[in-house]
């Protein structure tokens, strides 16, 4: 029987109606409910590993305008009775995401904020109407609603939105902001990121600092940005990331849902090849499979049960990370991108609170961003590793997913820096039979590049014969100039 899979659904609500396959993560609420003393609970995950199907759970079971004991019915949180009474829809809830926040400069990506605040303001179109809030909180509402908000109103947005909630309800509220890095991580890719921490810092800091009207926060992304540069002076604030323990099994799947998931689909003799492709990381000391990779590839298997697992995760983004990793590249990075290759680990210090504007400052951050964000991830400790010391890591590609688009990736850089590279000496020297001047040419060549051919000597192959390949292109066009020149 063919299973209705939630490729590309990540509203809860949406899942739990539309009769999607569903793989219960309900007891991250009563995970984090444990810890209601906590303000602030800052979770980073790796992009495509549920953090936005998490946070909507969340919204769904909280929010006090809903009613979602129907959509909670048969999953492991309503066998908490005690709990779901006492919570469940009983507080004004905030759900707000900034993944939609970025643009190639300041002023597209500001009015893409507040065309988001707007939009969040919208849903709570009644709240204006409530005898509990003031007139000056109503047109500054309408302002933010009908996207006329000025920059001080849009850094309060938050703030006030909480304020006017509490107010109204007599209830402190719960605040779930999704992807909450990605507006400085647009900003200091394009060139604008001190402007846009200074909105998002302000609007954050507001939002969280001291709020008296919040109950709790959870905030999700990928990147744990250093407290001092966006948080100044939160309290009560916990890191839950890859590297921690407590709530890893509901952000990516596990070993055991995802045999079940095989079984319930028909599959079950697909799970050494799903392992093999989309298992292998390790965070904290449980092994988890990306569910975008494992959805995506059941979902292909019911069309087609003779398909062949690919890489679906490089298509969620650019990969643009690898390809600044490797232009950055020196002879240290080089050598220790080769062993990854060839299924080795290296042993790297792993810093996990960064700054987006200091990214490419050090080798050492460099590493610890391709850890962060997905692309390696601890080994194994029954593989051989060299002796730790404090903050190091074993580091190593999760599997063969990842280990395509690193191989894909460095293969473009290859022909870009092939294309680039002034051959013109090369050439003659291979016309005029020059031995020396080739050996020369090439060594610089293959110095800038990383060298496939200790263990895929088909890549280096490729790239000579794509270096070569430019030969005729470059002759020819030299025997035209030297013709136009004779005329």
């Amino acid at each position: 029987m063919k299973v209705n899979l939630p490729v590309g659904v990540s509203d809860f609500e949406e899942i739990r109606k539309g009769g999607y396959y569903y793989i219960d993560k309900s007891s991250l609420i009563s995970e984090l409910l444990e810890t209601t003393a906590t303000k602030i609970t800052l979770i980073t995950r790796p992009r495509r590993f549920g953090k936005t199907m998490g946070m909507k759970m969340l919204a769904d079971f909280f929010d006090i305008r809903k009613d979602s004991s129907i959509l909670f019915d048969g999953l492991e949180i309503s066998r908490n009775p005690e709990l779901c009474e006492k919570w469940m829809n009983q507080y004004p809830t905030v759900f707000f995401s900034l993944k939609d926040v970025s643009g190639l400069n300041f002023e597209n990506a500001y009015e893409m904020l507040r065309g988001c605040l707007a939009y969040l303001f919208q849903k709570f179109s009644d709240l204006p109407e409530s005898k509990a809030v003031n007139d000056y909180e109503r047109t500054t509402f309408w302002h933010i609603a009908n996207k006329e908000a000025s920059v001080d109103e849009v850094k309060s947005s938050l703030f006030l939105l909480t304020k006017m909630l509490a107010e109204h309800y007599g209830k402190q509220v719960i605040l779930l902001l999704d992807e909450y890095d990605v507006p400085v991580a647009k900003a200091a890719d394009n060139g604008y990121y001190r402007e846009m921490l200074d909105v998002i810092k302000i609007m954050l800091s507001m939002a969280f600092k001291d709020n008296t009207f919040l109950r709790f926060a959870v905030i999700t992304g990928c990147l744990k940005i250093t407290k001092e540069s966006i948080f100044t002076g939160t309290k009560n604030f916990v890191y839950d990331t890859i590297s921690s323990s407590r709530l890893n099994e509901f952000f990516g799947f596990t070993q055991k849902e995802v045999e079940k998931l095989l079984k319930d689909t028909g599959f079950g003799e697909q799970v050494e090849t799903v392992q093999a492709w989309y298992d292998g990381y390790r965070f904290g000391d449980m092994e988890i499979y990306c569910p975008w990779d494992v959805m995506n590839y059941v979902r292909d298997l019911q069309a087609d049960p003779l398909v062949k697992p690919k890489s679906y995760w490089k298509n969620t983004s650019d990969n643009a990370i690898i390809r600044s990793f490797i232009e950055y590249a020196g002879s240290s990075i080089t050598s220790k991108l080769e062993k990854l290759m060839a299924g080795e680990t290296i042993v790297q210090k792993v810093e996990e609170e960064l700054t987006y504007d200091v990214l490419h400052s050090s080798e050492e951050n460099l590493w610890s961003v391709l850890y962060l964000t997905g692309y390696l991830t601890k080994a194994k400790k029954t593989e051989p590793q060299e002796e730790l010391r404090n903050g190091e890591a074993a580091l190593v590609i999760p599997n063969a997913e990842i280990r395509e688009i690193f191989e894909s990736t460095v293969k473009k850089w290859f022909d870009d820096s092939a294309r680039a590279w002034n051959r013109k000496a090369l050439f003659h020297a291979v016309w005029s039979g020059d031995s020396e001047v080739v050996t020369e040419e090439m060594g610089k060549l293959l110095r800038r590049t990383i060298s496939y051919h200790d263990y895929r000597e088909d890549f280096y192959h490729a790239f000579l014969a794509g270096i070569l390949r430019e030969r005729d292109i470059w002759w020819n066009q030299t025997e035209n100039m030297e013709k136009d020149e004779a005329m």
